[in-house]
């Protein structure tokens, strides 16, 4: 079997998946060896007009990383998807949304009010906001991509054939990406699991630090890490410091943990949970449990939840379109 050909396309991402992909060095010696670039904006010289006219499924493996924001997202997924035999959903913006689905919780003009208004930094005296359409000197058509009001995932568009979570994913996990290529390239059986890269079980399982199971928790104080200096070896929960650990799919190898950071989420829910957000606050709410049954008052535990400044920003981070809600309900008029 010869090389696979491999297509990558970026949607709505800050382009981190790919700078990853670059970052392995000598490893992408052995990828080279076994994969044809016939498609990747970011990485070569590469022309839309040209891969949207090739065969359909003539592309063996194709790689979608960024969520879907805009027109631009929604059509070259539908080509990727048509294109390429194996699509995979690459970060965890295109396998959950990502950062860029916090915007679910306004809409497209609300976003670009706040980013071309409100924000103290622009110089917008006129209120200019961009436009998919505007006429320059009275001859000139310019168009831009149709922002959407909800942002979606890769699924929420096409069909998706694996998953490779992280923002980014690590070293580790893109080996194994790396090695499934390998495996492919040389007529290997394809993977049963759909997150091929990771684990099916919470990132507190593998977590190095000491008491990290939530139900033998106690949270009396919820601290910022600007606030603190973390013990290295007891669990953030523990220390009252949000961590997602208990609602984040494992696999990535804990580098936040072991950099004395909490976890933020961005490998999305183990297969044992419902939708991330929820997961992580019934996780939070059973240690608020335990500690009510130590006579605190409904006051102090309200304190305690007043406390988390952004609720949203902590456990909806990187899965808001993947959640139940998707986005923010649209006020009935």
């Amino acid at each position: 079997m010869g090389k696979l050909k491999f297509a990558t396309k970026r949607g709505a991402s800050c382009v981190g998946c790919e700078i990853e992909i670059l970052n392995l060095h000598e490893k992408l010696l052995q990828l080279f060896e076994n994969i044809e670039i016939v498609f990747g904006p970011t990485l070569v010289d590469v022309k839309y007009k040209e891969f949207k006219a090739l065969p359909e499924k003539s592309v063996d493996i194709g790689i979608y990383h960024g969520a879907i924001r805009n027109e631009d997202n929604e059509e070259m997924a539908k080509v990727m998807r048509e294109k390429c035999k194996v699509l995979i959903a690459f970060g965890s913006c295109a396998c959950f949304g990502g950062i860029p689905s916090l915007a679910n919780f306004s809409d497209a003009r609300g976003c670009l009010n706040t980013a071309y208004r409100e924000v103290v930094s622009v110089e917008n005296p006129e209120g200019v906001l961009p436009s998919p359409e505007v006429i320059v000197n009275g001859k000139y058509k310019l168009t831009l991509p149709k922002l959407f009001d909800t942002v979606k995932k890769l699924d929420d568009v096409v069909k998706v054939d694996y998953y490779i979570p992280g923002c980014p994913p690590t070293h580790d996990m893109i080996h194994r990406v790396l090695d499934l290529i390998v495996h492919l390239a040389k007529g290997g059986a394809p993977p049963e699991s759909k997150f091929p890269a990771s684990f099916d079980k919470a990132l507190c399982e593998e977590c190095p630090r000491k008491d990290t199971k939530p139900e033998k928790l106690i949270i009396e104080d919820i601290k910022y890490l600007h606030e603190v200096t973390p013990d290295p070896d007891k669990c953030f929960l523990a220390q009252g410091i949000l961590c997602m650990g208990p609602a984040t799919r494992g696999g990535c190898g804990a580098p936040c943990i072991n950099a004395n950071m909490p976890c933020r989420g961005c490998c999305g829910k183990p297969d044992n949970a419902l939708e991330q957000g929820a997961a992580m606050l019934s996780a939070f709410t059973s240690i608020l449990v335990v500690d009510k049954e130590k006579d605190m008052t409904e006051e102090e535990i309200q304190k305690l939840i007043d406390r988390i400044k952004d609720p949203a920003g902590y456990f909806y981070r990187f899965s808001m379109a993947d959640s139940i809600l998707k986005r923010k309900q649209k006020d009935l008029k």
